[in-house]
């Protein structure tokens, strides 16, 4: 679901978009948390139907967090949630401390969606010198962001006149600019060349280090292995919150995604009222487990 334009750069041009909590029109400054994102028994439905199951995790403050799931698992809905696009059905997410889509959030939390959102009018750097200047940065800070992308030698090309991947590159732009506390992406990477791609890992990498949280959405398994935790997403509930490390032993392979679709089929099994590994013929004795359980 996308609301229409995106958020390359915060919230701030946004204000209808804070709707996920009726507590998100209190006036609030946000604090310091040991974990940047708080959801307990997150619930949304789209249309009646429920798209987000009682998702209960947490992203920890400074590190990145990946996103993983197939088309449909619901990646999307749960980042709407977060940033305050989208509204709770039923459950809480907390957001630096505050519910989702408070005002106060609106300047400390940065935005990309999968389809980018640029005015094609505008030059490349016009359009990250708009977003920057909502923050008050300036002339270095806008260069910094296209530099970290790649588009040094476009920046003075209109948007409208540029591939789509150089379209994608430049919504990034607009919301590194504004160095926001938590950075929702995505999948930021999509249509970007190996080496860029890695050259913005790097960029992520020195953004966490510096402090700012990065929830980070993606399809490339590779990718995976550059978080420090992963959020395993399928139909809408949580599979797993995990390492890296863990989902390779819990999966019993150095492959993540042969490592991701054993647990998987282990859900699947769980789900089916068997054991992982047991026949299918001796499921219904005294094999059943519980219906939502997750693979820990």
């Amino acid at each position: 679901m996308n609301s229409g334009r995106s958020f390359p750069g915060s919230l701030a041009e946004h204000p209808e978009a804070a709707v996920s909590h009726p507590a998100a029109s209190r006036t609030a400054q946000p604090g310091p948390r040991a974990d940047a994102i708080v959801g307990a028994g997150l619930t949304v439905r789209l249309a009646r139907q429920p798209v987000l199951h009682g998702l209960d995790f947490t992203v920890p403050a400074g590190q990145i967090t990946g996103l993983l799931g197939p088309s449909g698992s619901g990646k999307t809905t749960l980042m709407r949630t977060i940033v305050g696009a989208q509204r709770v059905s039923a459950g809480t997410i907390q957001v630096l401390g505050l519910p989702a889509g408070s005002p106060a959030l609106r300047r400390e939390v940065g935005y990309v969606t999968q389809s980018p959102s640029v005015y094609p009018d505008l030059t490349v750097e016009a359009n990250v010198r708009y977003f920057g200047a909502m923050h008050r940065k300036g002339k270095t800070d806008v260069a910094e962001a296209i530099a970290a992308v790649g588009l040094e030698s476009l920046a003075r090309r209109k948007a409208s006149d540029l591939s789509g991947g150089q379209v994608n590159r430049v919504s990034l732009a607009c919301a590194l600019v504004a160095r926001p506390r938590l950075l929702v992406l995505d999948e930021p990477t999509v249509g970007l060349d190996p080496v860029l791609r890695a050259d913005l890992w790097e960029r992520f990498r020195a953004m966490a280090g510096a402090g700012t949280t990065l929830l980070v959405s993606s399809h490339v398994m590779e990718e995976a292995g550059r978080c420090d935790s992963l959020l395993l997403l399928r139909n809408g509930r949580l599979l797993a919150h995990l390492t890296p490390e863990e989902l390779s032993r819990k999966g019993h392979s150095s492959n993540l995604e042969q490592a991701f679709l054993a647990i998987i089929r282990e859900q699947e099994e769980y789900d089916g009222g068997r054991r992982p590994g047991q026949d299918a013929s001796r499921s219904g004795d005294g094999a059943g487990m519980e219906e939502n359980r997750s693979v820990r």
